[in-house]
């Protein structure tokens, strides 16, 4: 018995023994919020401030360190937006320390002589969403949020200003969660600065009614929803820019908000003559065609509001009104593939437009109480646009630059006809104008049934828009391949004036249900009511063949088509020409039955289901002496699967599947003939099928905390049965077309894309991504040569594959960033070899921050440029793009900053664009200005309730010594990697 006894107290000391395994412990808290703080990075470091090991807090903020043996350590706890903190701990006799609650926040005060190193993380992946950390990208002294956007890893910007990341369009701006200027992404991207924002995050965000239903209705948006930085939630703070360069150019900006604990308010304006470009401009980094589409003038307030009282109301909304004023020269070159023996065009195009448009939406959700949900979401728009243009175009059938370099003047003309290669030419006028007013609105109602996940939902919406268009079109057509009964190339005027109102309504009523069959698995039923209504009365006026220099002298002008009708020798409204008028009233009624089932886990979410949907639609047309009565009833069959499995809470893969049948227009089901136009006739097809298209979508995303990598890649495939294709007769005499659609299969497309992110050392100074992409498209047409060949099928192959590779470093007052990036475009065409085409894009180049402590900066970057394999040789260039800004901040905390831009100082850069499609190749040429300078005055205010807060504002992204710049370690909340060495702190 005593041995027992012994036997057992010696267990007990040997396990308590065992315990005391020097284990440091403890729990990390936000001080401001209480909650608890998951991905900081503790760091242990030998009293000489050497490395010893590190961990990072689990979610609900605790972490476990083991010293390697007793004696004196310093732990040091780094998170994004945090100050950094050390705590001073002592290990006796093996022993275990528990440091209970170790509270950061912005306000800590650190360390007297603590020098920080290390680097904020460029990118963090958690579970589906991208976290880019701001400080890590350094913009321009005074740049927009777009500038910012362009150098993250995956997202590109358009030529029109369009965002994508990861090959998915950005439809939806948020700012800390909160709506902006719904339904319009360029106001945020071009007026917001970038001194304001701390991370940005890319997601897919889910429909109102899948929010709080659950039923996945295939509506997800991608967000970029922008984290304004610490301790700016409370007070008022503002940017006023003014500009003016050479070549007259300016841009100016005006942005002002106030914040406090519920409601928030920003105001913008902006004027600007240089395409909203921002800096640095057009050309860097592989931007080839950068700032095309002219020149355009732009101006624009916008005022956004958002209120949330914390409890049962929330309030979005905003207005804006904006004016554009646009000179566009166009010059282009298509090769058409829609005759075997060739078939070429060029086209000089000179137009000039000019547009008004005001929108005001709103969104109210009101939660009554916990278990109902009411949200409402009214919307006004109005749009007036004009528009006036001259236009010269012509038709080969052989390509006209192995003949000439100029293919659009006379003379060139006139030397390609001597070598009967001219078709036909066309020299055309235009003067339009539109005007239009919507409104409508959308109201939700759900309401949960208990806490076991049932619920129902109601939903209810409407919109009304009218409008009016009036049009005058002159066109001069010659046919070079036909002679008259003269014996000469026959000419012809077509000459129009036509006047088009239009009204348009729909209502759809929706109800949802979720019914829980077992623990997290949901059968949810859907069906919706859809009408919708549209109406367009074309009256058409021809004054055609009067000749054609009868309105010679006179020069479109806005509205301006009162001048040419009063030159004709009756009143206009003696012209109308019924036949070529047109009435059409179109109605739809649409019913949707949804079933889905739905499984909750861990680990994954699980949905699937079918949408069934009967359609009655009646369509009514009188147009060219035939008037059509027409019923179609159709059943389309919507398959849907989604499946979203999380390895972890940094990493997840998504697989989502959709099938949907579309139906041809019932104007494309007509048995009509309309040869209006005889270069362009176009007939219906009553034999169309409906098309089946099958898309299949996989994300994957992770992030390794070793060295701060980032992984998101996505592939995408799709394929159509029945694609609804345009058969194209081809007249090689005039170079008209009749087009009529038919069904053809074959049409599938692949593309992808793969982004990579990487510190290099465990500081991140040194940071390497890669972003590869790629598509493949199978485009499928039909070509007929003339009117009594059988048309042939022919396949147009196209692949595109593209890579970006940029290393950076990156310390307190430097950061120097070298690139390389190609896209290579591969087409084959079945039926026209000659039309086979290989071109390359390629750029390589660097870009340069200096920061100096004393308040100058200097930005710069230069790329070379380079396009090989294009028809036209002086498309085959190479660019030396450079721009360059340097800036000077004044006045205590540096509100105010004086620069200087300079965009394409050598003024190497083109406008250039190349499509490809099943039916053309077509290459395109801008009017721009790119290279001018510009003197740039910028002040920033703020008053916000906190120093910490107003330090933030006064310093941009990256600035040295700032709360996201170097001389902070923002590494650790988003797996930041130990930062080296440091002085020795002072024992607490």
């Amino acid at each position: 018995m005593k041995k027992t006894v012994l036997i057992m107290l010696l267990s007990l000391v040997w396990t308590a023994v065992s315990a005391q395994n020097r284990s440091i412990t403890g729990v990390l808290t936000d001080r401001d919020t209480k909650e608890a703080m998951a991905q900081v990075t503790v760091q242990m470091l030998n009293s000489d401030s050497t490395y010893v090991t590190g961990v990072t807090s689990d979610d609900n903020g605790k972490f476990t360190l083991k010293a390697p043996s007793d004696g004196k350590y310093i732990l040091k706890f780094t998170s994004v937006g945090y100050i950094v903190s050390f705590k001073n701990v002592e290990v006796k006799d093996e022993g275990n320390v528990d440091l209970g609650e170790v509270v950061l926040g912005a306000e800590a005060t650190m360390l007297k002589g603590a020098t920080v190193t290390g680097q904020a993380a460029r990118v963090v992946v958690k579970e589906d969403t991208l976290i880019y950390n701001s400080s890590a990208y350094r913009t321009p002294e005074g740049s927009a949020i777009e500038e910012l956007i362009k150098r993250l890893p995956g997202a590109k910007v358009d030529d029109d200003g369009k965002v994508t990341i990861n090959g998915q369009e950005v439809k939806k701006i948020k700012m800390d969660g909160k709506e902006f200027m719904t339904g319009d992404t360029q106001t945020a991207l071009k007026n917001l600065p970038t001194s304001i924002v701390e991370k940005v995050k890319a997601y897919n965000d889910k429909s109102d009614l899948a929010k709080v239903t659950g039923i996945d209705d295939g509506n997800e948006e991608m967000v970029l929803d922008f984290g304004l930085k610490r301790g700016m939630n409370k007070g008022t703070f503002g940017n006023i820019d003014a500009s003016y360069g050479t070549e007259d150019r300016y841009a100016e900006k005006l942005m002002g908000a106030y914040f406090n604990d519920k409601f928030r308010v920003m105001l913008m304006g902006n004027a600007n003559n240089v395409n909203d470009k921002g800096f640095p401009g057009g050309g860097g980094r592989g931007n080839f065609g950068r700032g095309r589409n002219g020149l355009t003038t732009s101006k624009m307030i916008g005022a956004n509001f958002n209120y949330d009282d914390g409890k049962k109301l929330k309030l979005d909304g905003s207005v804006r009104w904006n004016h554009t004023n646009n000179n566009a020269r166009t010059k282009s070159s298509s090769e058409n593939f829609v005759s075997t023996v060739g078939s070429f065009s060029n086209s000089l195009n000179q137009s000039y437009s000019r547009g008004d448009r005001w929108n005001a939406q709103m969104r109210l959700e009101w939660k009554p109480d916990t278990m109902t949900n009411i949200m409402f979401r009214p919307s006004v728009s109005y749009s007036a646009d004009d528009s006036r243009s001259i236009n010269r175009s012509a038709s080969y059938n052989a390509d006209p630059y192995n003949y000439v370099t100029n293919p659009l003047d006379e003379e060139s003309i006139a030397e390609l006809d001597k070598e009967d290669v001219m078709v036909n030419s066309n020299n055309g006028t235009s003067i339009g104008y539109s005007e239009s007013k919507q409104f409508g609105g959308s109201l939700q109602y759900n309401r949960r049934l208990g806490n076991n996940g049932r619920n129902f939902t109601v939903r209810a919406e409407g919109r009304y828009s009218e409008g009016n268009s009036n049009n005058l079109s002159l066109t001069n057509v010659h046919l070079y391949q036909i002679l008259n009964q003269a014996g000469l190339d026959s000419t012809y005027q077509t000459n129009r004036y036509r006047v088009t109102p239009t009204r348009n309504y729909n209502y759809t009523v929706q109800a949802t249900y979720s019914e829980p069959l077992w623990k997290a698995t949901f059968l949810q039923l859907s069906y919706k009511f859809n009408y919708s209504y549209s109406k367009s009365d074309q009256n058409t006026y021809d004054f055609s063949n009067l000749g054609e220099d009868y309105f010679s002298g006179l020069t479109p002008a806005y509205r301006g088509w009162g001048e040419y009708l009063a030159r004709l020798e009756n009143p206009f409204e003696t012209y109308f020409d019924k036949s070529l008028s047109r009435y059409s009233e179109y109605r739809n009624y649409t019913h949707d039955i949804e079933v889905m089932f739905r499984m909750i886990r861990e680990k994954y979410n699980f949905n699937v289901g079918v949408l069934f949907q009967p359609q009655r639609s009646n369509y009514k047309q009188d147009y060219q002496g035939v008037y059509k009565d027409t019923v179609r009833t159709v059943m389309n069959i919507t398959p849907t699967l989604d499946f979203h499995y999380r390895f972890s809470k940094l990493s997840s893969l998504r697989i989502n599947y959709r099938g949907y049948t579309s139906q041809p227009s019932i104007s494309s089901l007509l048995d009509i003939t309309d040869d209006s136009d005889p270069l362009n006739i176009s007939m219906g097809n009553p034999g169309l099928k409906p098309s089946f298209t099958n898309n299949l979508r996989v994300f994957y995303n992770n992030f390794i905390e070793s060295h701060t990598q980032a992984i998101s890649g996505h592939l995408n495939f799709s394929t159509t049965r029945n694609s609804i294709s345009t058969k194209v007769t081809y007249d090689e005499q005039t170079g008209g077309r009749i087009t009529r659609p038919e069904n053809i299969n074959g049409n599938w497309n692949l593309n992808g894309a793969f982004m990579y992110n990487v510190a290099i050392d465990s500081t991140g100074y040194w940071n390497v991504s890669t972003t590869t992409d790629f598509s493949y498209n199978n485009y499928v047409s039909y070509l007929s040569l003339d009117r009594t060949s059988d048309s042939q099928k022919n396949i147009t192959r196209s692949m595109t594959l593209g890579e970006r590779l940029a290393g950076s470093y990156r310390n307190e007052w430097l950061e120097l960033e070298l690139d390389g990036s190609f896209q290579y475009n591969h087409v084959r065409n079945k039926l026209q070899a000659q039309s086979n085409l290989d071109t390359w894009q390629f750029s390589y180049g660097g870009t340069m921050y200096i920061n100096c402590p004393w308040g100058t900066s200097l930005s710069t970057d230069i790329h070379q440029n380079s396009r090989r394999g294009y028809n036209d040789n002086s498309f085959n260039t190479n660019e030396l793009v450079w721009n360059a800004q340097i800036s000077q901040s004044f006045l205590k905390g540096k509100p105010l900053s004086v620069m200087i831009q300079f965009y394409d100082i050598l003024r190497n850069q083109s406008n250039f664009s190349r499509t490809i499609n099943a039916m053309q190749r077509s290459d395109v040429e801008y009017n721009s200005i790119n290279s001018y300078a510009m003197l740039h005055v910028v002040y920033r205010f703020n008053l916000f309730g906190n120093k910490a807060a107003r330090k933030e504002m006064r310093r941009g992204p990256g600035m040295p010594g700032g709360p996201d710049g170097p001389g902070r370690d923002r590494g650790g909340r988003h797996g930041g990697r130990p930062v080296r060495a440091m002085p020795m702190m002072p024992m607490m």
